[in-house]
């Protein structure tokens, strides 16, 4: 027997048409007290998300805003995507749609699983950093996919899912996204979105692999000034004035275009994907900092080469790597 959604859930979708709606409303839908209603709203504030509320007039979104749902996801894809969904699911509140996917038994080679989720207590890019988001304000998904044998250009695969992102925004009209090496998609100095690579293989043979993408959608001043305020500068798609915004739509796009990129990876290797990749690298021609557990390393980026391995220019000649936290700056 399915078990109710959270009243936090039911009620955020029950104002995500943008309207007021009375608290007394509200209780009645939901089959509920109005203290009951009190809690979930205080409960969805806490997660971020601006619930406004006015006397005689009851609470309402900033802006409507709908929820992720499966069935919505599912019909938009590609029926050559479809086809090969073995499990779909779009969650309320998760710890980590990668760690949940990780912990699963792989899809047959060829299928796929998908997961989304609203809110995550322990969404986390790469070196663990955090990554949130309220309710509403982005797409957090993740892909289960299945290499009947692990391709030889496995550490270049994060380049390769940006790309399929790019295609993926192209035609909702979002222009002026670059690639920054090795895994975030972003506006000039702020980051748009992420990717998390995580992997369970074995040597010489099958390999699981779980994709995660976070995609900034429409945060919110609130939150955008709270992401700054912890040293990181964020972009969302409101921001860029990307009017198509229905996250159902980005969620379908992406989810198509990241598995008919698997397969074209598979198939190819990153050798498909590179020339779009230099097309939007966001470092070509500019000074960084590559900080690694050795210690970091100054010089010009001159791009990749055909394994995604950074190119850095420096002192002692052209330099490669292929792991390293790079950020932008004069070099010293």
């Amino acid at each position: 027997m399915n078990q109710p959604a959270p009243l936090p859930r039911r009620v955020y979708r029950l104002l995500s048409d943008g309207q007021f709606r009375s608290g007394t409303w509200l209780a009645a839908e939901c089959g509920v007290s109005r203290s009951a209603i009190w809690k979930a709203i205080a409960a969805l504030r806490t997660l971020g998300v601006g619930v406004h509320a006015v006397p005689n007039r009851g609470y309402r979104l900033p802006a409507a805003t709908a929820l992720l749902e499966r069935e919505h996801i599912v019909r938009l894809l590609p029926r050559s995507v479809a086809i090969d969904l073995r499990i779909g699911q779009c969650a309320w509140r998760t710890g980590s749609t990668n760690t949940d996917l990780l912990l699963r038994e792989a899809p047959p080679p060829g299928q796929f699983d998908f997961l989304t989720a609203e809110c995550q207590s322990a969404g986390r890019g790469r070196r663990a950093r955090s990554w949130f988001a309220p309710p509403g304000g982005a797409i957090c998904l993740s892909i289960g996919w299945h290499f009947a044998s692990l391709p030889r250009d496995i550490s270049a695969l994060s380049l390769a899912v940006g790309v399929c992102a790019l295609r993926a925004m192209t035609p909702f009209g979002v222009a002026g996204v670059g690639l920054k090496w090795p895994n975030d998609l972003v506006v000039g100095n702020a980051k748009l979105g992420g990717i998390l690579i995580e992997l369970r293989a074995e040597a010489g043979g099958p390999a699981y692999v779980v994709i995660g993408l976070g995609l900034n959608v429409a945060l919110g001043d609130t939150i955008l000034r709270q992401v700054a305020a912890s040293g990181t500068q964020a972009a969302d798609l409101a921001g860029l004035g990307v009017a198509e915004r229905d996250r159902n739509r980005l969620a379908a796009a992406l989810i198509g275009s990241l598995v008919s990129g698997l397969r074209q990876f598979q198939s190819d290797g990153f050798s498909a994907f590179a020339a779009e990749w230099g097309a939007a690298d966001a470092l070509a021609g500019r000074p960084v900092v590559i900080s690694g557990d050795s210690g970091s390393v100054a010089g010009l980026a001159r791009g990749i080469d055909s394994g995604g391995a950074l190119c850095l220019e420096t002192g002692e000649g052209l330099r490669r790597f292929v792991t390293g936290e790079v950020s932008a700056r004069a070099v010293p």
